[in-house]
């Protein structure tokens, strides 16, 4: 008996029965807990929450054997785009040879073809057909897309076949790559969370030293070790980490590792590297030892280096057969104890490090005394804010995420509907000032109630037959909801505070029909301007890029 398998069946099973409103349409159980696993995959994967990830879903009839589509930001002219396709094997549950179909990803390499040309045809569902056509409005605009393709399952890989349809697409590897994600990986990434304690072995001397009570280990270690490392214990090592790895591929900094580890430079690997930056509660290791050390580390974490961690593992499980001997990296290790005072550094220290790539630290600012105000001011008025991402759901009607917070807030009440929508990576990062400051609990959840109902709307299907700009316009949607809101409460921003929250709340539900009815002909009014003809009949790219570009705004 595979226990994993078991855990991760258990799981999904609870996510069927607490959330029976997402699975009314699937019409038997083998169904529904297809649709539960891709939905816990994509949540493990990507590191998001369970309610963020249902909104990736786009399994059902002509979905192009792509159940769930994740469009990342743009940077530097190219945008990430993950596919999943998921099998779940509930007949001959237990069996171990059980692996992810060939044929179902000779399936997806057909449809990134044509996905991801904008000539080429292809069938698609109400839910796939948005996504497909931003991503085309993107191609169009000159922006490169860097694809992504998770097949996960709860078995084995694929077999031969499998690899053969791969190697047979004709893909370059700079631009698509395939992995397997299946029930190990994801049992993996939730145990991630309790800690690693090892053992590593530094080669040469090192530099021992202790100031302001804490405790500063320098050295170097050979990259070998440090792929075994990562091969042991995987993502977990990144826990902290506020960078997701990005590929082989996603960027120049990765690829130059990668050369520099694959060709003759290698040995010196260690002079054009950045280095290793890790923390831990506790080290120990022999301090009359000045060379060669073993160091016994508990509860460590990569928080710099993570990309180039993984690449080194990538880099030399793909090439076996080269002698990496004497290619170092540098590593410093930082003793930081578990105690309240430390939390804030750990938090400043990771940051720091961390300049070179786009960053998500919405778990970093999960500490911030802005966030933990909203916090208490939330939870005053009757509702959760969820700071941190999880697997675990509950009361969604109650929980706020801080990620649809700071969308919610940016695109409403700060009218920043594109940034809001096309750098999500950013909203806690370069532009958290802007998103949060002078916002108080009243404010945050109004915002959120807005943009959820227009997210609803955005999804039915009778209403963009009747107004087709509605799959790409929520978040103007929402901002003019918000605007035509505060107007008939008579009302400015500053005023909205937790005295007037139950009056706005009750008023917004018993009027947000109308208030959408408005802003959906204030944008109608608007697109007719632009585009005098009709805005009907013109290309869905050409009008996903209407909202991505801010033509509107200009009207």
């Amino acid at each position: 008996m595979d226990i994993n398998k078991h855990i991760i069946d258990s799981r999904i099973r609870k996510i069927v029965s607490d959330n029976p409103d997402k699975f009314q349409n699937e019409k038997d159980e083998t169904r529904k807990l297809s649709k539960a696993f891709v939905c816990l995959s994509v949540a493990t994967y990507l590191d998001i929450d369970i309610e963020e990830a249902f909104d990736l879903i786009t399994e059902g009839g002509n979905d192009a054997g792509v159940d769930a589509i994740y469009i990342g930001d743009i940077t530097d002219y190219t945008f990430q785009v993950t596919l999943f396709q998921g099998k779940y094997h509930l007949k001959n549950f237990d069996n171990e040879d059980n692996r992810f179909p060939a044929n179902a990803i000779q399936r997806v390499i057909g449809s990134i073809s044509a996905i991801f040309d904008p000539n080429k045809p292809v069938e698609m569902n109400d839910d796939l057909k948005p996504r497909v056509e931003e991503i085309r409005s993107l191609i169009a605009d000159g922006y490169v897309p860097l694809v992504r393709c998770v097949f996960t399952n709860n078995g084995k890989r694929w077999n031969n076949d499998g690899e053969n349809h791969i190697k047979n697409s004709g893909f370059s590897e700079k631009q698509v790559q395939f992995e397997h994600f299946n029930h190990d990986d994801i049992i993996n990434s939730l145990q991630s969370k309790k800690g690693i304690s090892e053992s590593i072995h530094l080669s040469g001397k090192s530099i021992l030293e202790g100031f302001n009570f804490k405790r500063v280990l320098i050295g170097k270690i050979k990259v070998e070790e440090l792929a075994k490392l990562f091969e042991k214990h995987g993502d977990g090592l990144l826990d902290q980490n506020i960078r997701k790895y990005l590929g082989l591929n996603k960027n120049r900094i990765n690829a130059a590792i990668k050369n520099t580890l694959v060709n003759d430079k290698r040995d010196n690997f260690y002079f054009y590297n950045n280095g290793i930056t890790m923390i831990c509660n506790k080290f120990s290791t022999n301090e009359l030892q000045e060379s060669d050390r073993t160091v016994r580390v508990e509860n460590m974490q990569v928080i710099n280096g993570g990309q180039t961690c993984r690449t080194i593992l990538y880099t030399i499980t793909d090439n076996p057969d080269i002698d990496y001997s004497n290619a170092y990296v540098l590593i410093r290790l930082y003793e930081l104890s578990n105690e309240e005072e430390n939390d804030s550094l750990i938090t400043d220290v990771t940051i720091a490090t961390n300049s070179q790539n786009p960053v998500d630290l919405r778990d970093l600012r999960a500490n911030d005394e802005m966030q933990r105000n909203l916090e208490m001011a939330i939870s005053e008025l009757g509702f959760f804010y969820k700071k941190k991402r999880d697997n675990i759901v509950s009361s969604p009607d109650k929980t706020i995420l801080s990620s649809v917070a700071a969308e919610s807030i940016y695109a409403i009440w700060k009218e920043r509907p594109i940034q809001a929508k096309f750098k999500k990576r950013e909203l806690f990062g370069t532009y958290y000032n802007d998103v949060f400051d002078n916002i108080n609990g009243a404010q945050l959840i109004l915002a959120v109630l807005i943009y959820r109902y227009c997210d609803v709307q955005r999804k039915k299907q009778p209403l963009i037959q009747k107004y087709p700009h509605i799959p790409y316009s929520n978040y103007f949607m929402a901002m003019f909801m918000g605007q035509f809101l505060l107007n008939e409460l008579n009302l400015s921003l500053k005023k909205l505070t937790h005295r007037e929250f139950d009056f706005a709340k009750t008023y917004f539900e018993q009027n947000k029909e109308n208030l959408f009815a408005k802003s959906n002909e204030k944008i109608v009014n608007a697109l007719q301007k632009l585009y005098p003809d009709g805005y009907e009949g013109i290309d869905r790219r050409r009008l996903a890029a209407t909202f991505r570009r801010g033509d509107l705004l200009e009207v």
